[in-house]
């Protein structure tokens, strides 16, 4: 079930009706129905491994807290939270690394000589169960190390794994954070309620209305990157650029919404990752709770930043390649994810040599200007890690890097421009659109936006709401081809 669909709004909106309409000791139970049947219509089958998960870690979460609180055997401690990573890790490498786990193996007889031939597996990945896992996961880590202390009822377990407007794409929850909200009493309040409906109508604005007009003309030049040169390459990489924040930017948007409706107030997922003045803040403001997951779960456990120099650039390494490898089996993955793991070592070692040449140079760190060539450095290094993210091949990703320098100018007068899936409205369309959540992104860092226009006159108000409405129907982009997978998230 599509976050851009009738079928989700009906569900949400009659979730949230009978969420404030019964009594608080079962509200969890209304959005664990609500979950399960959101879930149900991406593949009643696929519905098995969210609940054994759930049952194994929930069990997990129980024998070590026998374990923590001195019942238990201490010996088996660490043998249950193995078993219940390598259970839920074990699920997520059938379905995403199966085929290259076999592509590997007949490598590997085939360089001592053995032919085997192995049949290609395809596997559908289940939807969402790269994030739930990871959430999953979080919590028996946590309770292993005594941070929570372990959920005794199963049903508000449940729901903390597949609560539906986080369960497919994040964000990822902290156990310590939501259970404690789904224990709090939520009463309806219309204010509320009335910020999360503004929330969500602002994601379906950067989804349908900037991501999928700008994924036009990003699929029309990567799918061919020979057939385009100059500025047409250059305008497909700037366009993705901001394609996948727009779309991942807009989910998330709507799920944050989504639960503020129901008094979940959620952590931020993104907050102005272009603007960022290094690739390490690039990382504190983009996809947060995946990259604090990585941070908390991985990057810490391995030494972190409190070890030798050599030690830390090689913990960055190790996460970004492992963050791109979450992503999928592909050298492009993997590629971009260890581009930017060098991108911070480079930071790091050349931090002391770049002071000294500040110094001598009496460059104002704290200039306008200065930070604006931070930001537009930063900006350009994502940028350039981002085409190794969509293009289909290193190959590809190569040629269209090449074909950048093969400008033409002509193209800027020909048409040549409007020929790339969009027309000259729609490609100013697009701009403005990028212009606006820049702006957007701008304003919100000095003032909160909903809560000035909530205190706008009612006449203000509605116009506003009707001109969103009809801003989304006449400019979104949808349609007999639209799917849910256009969500770029959706295929990790």
């Amino acid at each position: 079930m599509s976050f851009v669909s009738i079928g989700f709004l009906v569900l949400l909106f009659v979730t949230v009706f009978v969420y404030y309409e019964i009594p608080h000791q079962y509200q969890w139970a209304c959005l664990l129905v609500a979950s399960y049947v959101f879930y149900f219509f991406s593949g009643p089958v696929y519905a098995i491994f969210l609940i054994a998960s759930t049952v194994v870690t929930y069990s997990s979460g129980l024998l070590i807290g026998r374990v923590n609180s001195g019942t238990g055997n201490p010996k088996y401690k660490k043998l249950i939270v193995a078993l219940s990573l390598l259970f839920n890790i074990g699920i997520l490498v059938a379905f995403k690394y199966a085929d290259f786990l076999r592509k590997t193996y007949s490598h590997l007889l085939a360089l001592f000589g053995f032919s085997v031939a192995t049949e290609a597996v395809h596997l559908i990945l289940p939807v969402g169960i790269s994030f739930y896992t990871f959430q999953s996961l979080s919590y028996t880590i946590d309770v292993y190390r005594g941070d929570v202390e372990p959920e005794a009822h199963l049903g508000k377990y449940a729901l903390f794994v597949s609560f539906f407007p986080t369960l497919i794409s994040g964000p990822i929850q902290k156990s310590k954070d939501f259970l404690k909200k789904i224990d709090e009493d939520h009463p309806f309040d219309y204010i509320g309620v009335k910020k999360g409906v503004l929330r969500m109508l602002w994601g379906y604005f950067e989804k349908m209305v900037v991501a999928d007009r700008l994924a036009i003309l990003v699929n029309t030049v990567y799918e061919n990157p020979a057939k385009y040169h100059g500025l047409e390459s250059v305008l497909a990489s700037l366009f993705y650029t901001f394609q996948i924040y727009s779309d991942f930017s807009g989910y998330s948007n709507i799920a944050i919404g989504a639960a503020e409706m129901m008094g979940f107030h959620l952590a931020e997922n993104f907050n102005c990752p272009y603007f960022a003045k290094s690739i390490q803040e690039f990382w504190r403001r983009w996809h947060i709770s995946l990259s604090t997951w990585f941070r908390d779960y991985l990057y810490f456990p391995l030494g972190g930043s409190r070890c030798s120099k050599f030690r830390r650039c090689l913990n960055v390494l190790i996460v970004f390649t492992v963050c791109g490898f979450w992503h999928g089996v592909s050298l492009t993955f993997l590629f971009w994810g260890l581009l930017h793991g060098i991108y911070q070592d480079i930071g790091l070692l050349l931090k002391p040599h770049k002071e000294r040449a500040q110094e001598a140079l009496r460059i104002n760190k704290h200039s306008f200007a200065y930070r604006i060539a931070q930001i537009a450095i930063t900006f350009l290094l994502v940028n350039f890690a981002w085409i190794f993210f969509r293009a289909d091949t290193m190959e590809n990703a190569f040629l269209l890097i090449g074909n950048m320098f093969q400008f033409d100018p002509v193209v800027l007068w020909n048409g040549a421009l409007f020929q790339l899936g969009l027309t000259e409205p729609e490609f100013i369309a697009a701009i403005l659109g990028v212009a606006i959540v820049l702006l957007v992104d701008i304003l919100k860092k000095r003032i909160d936006l909903r809560m000035a226009f909530m205190r706008k006159n009612v006449v203000v108000r509605w116009t506003a709401y009707l001109a969103a409405v009809l801003i989304l129907v006449l400019f979104g982009v949808y349609g007999s081809e639209y799917s849910a997978q256009n969500f770029i998230y959706f295929q990790f």
